[in-house]
């Protein structure tokens, strides 16, 4: 019996939420007693994994699953898992996986929690903390099920090396057409730039700004910082912003170390897509900006002001430190 951890990769390289969840799931092994495995599909070596605790990487290599598909990888993994014997399964709260959780979940008979934020306060019975109500507010879940499949928050639990030798596995799949019911044509990336989702800093701002024509003093601070830039709902809805970088509970939600809102007043579905991030930095005119009362920090002034004046600072830090 095992811990089993699904970890994404990318044009195989591991992304950074793989190493969060094998830290993660390295830290329920050490509960219970035994190691860690995990499923990864046309990822590029093991040595990065075994850093953090991962003792076997079974690497699926089968070329129809090159492009992210959540029913065949559900179905990859669920095989993994029956062949490890797992009793619990990790995956991360991206896109993706919160897209072949449900699956995964139906293919194993396993309990599913989400959002969950630390190592089970038990595991008999097996129960762990998890974040609700627009991470207002966290209930202790019991999961009853003989395999539990535990979605991870985004930086609840952080990088924890816990070196041990990895050994890499082809990964025998048995995925038949049927289980390829979609068909990925083709991936349209912004490689120059941070992803928000794999981000630990974001710099966002709103219709503060004035317009698209004023968005590159925020793209230098998020350059200075090496962020991801973002924005509200209202300036990707009036075209000045990418839809990919709307933030919020209607777009994508966001859990980083630092969340700067340069010109966001704060409406209550943006706060919701984003109060899960640790510290929250605001900038704004208005004292009474509803953003104020959910910040970790405020500064209420001209962001044609501030922001400028952030950047000379930061960038004389790095200079003196370099």
């Amino acid at each position: 019996m095992s811990v089993l951890v699904y970890t994404e990769s990318e044009n195989g390289a591991f992304k950074k939420n793989a190493y969060e969840v094998a830290s993660y799931a390295k830290g329920i092994a050490d509960m219970l007693g035994t190691d860690v495995a995990a499923v990864a599909f046309h990822a590029n070596g093991a040595g990065d994994l075994g850093t953090y605790g991962v003792n076997r990487l079974h690497n699926a290599t089968n070329s129809s699953l090159e492009k992210f598909n959540a029913g065949a990888y559900a179905k990859a993994i669920a095989q993994a898992a029956k062949a490890e014997n797992a009793q619990v399964v990790v995956i991360s709260s991206s896109a993706n996986s919160k897209y072949l959780g449900s699956l995964l979940s139906v293919a194993l008979e396993a309990g599913y929690v989400t959002n969950v934020v630390g190592l089970p306060s038990s595991t008999s019975p097996f129960t762990v903390k998890r974040s609700v109500f627009t991470n207002k507010a966290f209930a202790n879940t019991e999961i009853t099920t003989d395999v539990k499949l535990v979605g991870l928050s985004q930086n609840a639990y952080g990088l924890k090396e816990n070196a041990v030798e990895c050994t890499v596995n082809e990964l025998a799949t048995q995925i038949e057409e049927s289980d390829l019911k979609v068909h990925v044509q083709s991936v349209d990336k912004a490689t120059d730039k941070v992803s928000i989702a794999d981000a630990e800093i974001v710099v966002s701002a709103g219709r503060g700004l004035k317009g698209p024509e004023n968005w590159g003093m925020i793209e230098e601070l998020a350059e200075v910082l090496g962020a991801a830039t973002a924005c509200s709902k209202p300036v990707s809805d009036m075209g000045w912003r990418p839809h990919g970088e709307h933030v919020g509970q209607t777009g994508k939600p966001v859990a980083t170390n630092l969340y700067i809102a340069i010109g966001i007043s704060g409406a209550i579905q943006h706060l919701a897509g984003i109060n899960a991030s640790k510290t929250k930095v605001v900038i704004n005119t208005d004292p009474e900006a509803p953003f104020f009362k959910a910040a970790d920090y405020g500064v209420v002034g001209d962001a044609f002001e501030v922001v400028p004046a952030l950047i000379e600072k930061l960038k004389a830090f790095k200079a003196a430190n370099s």
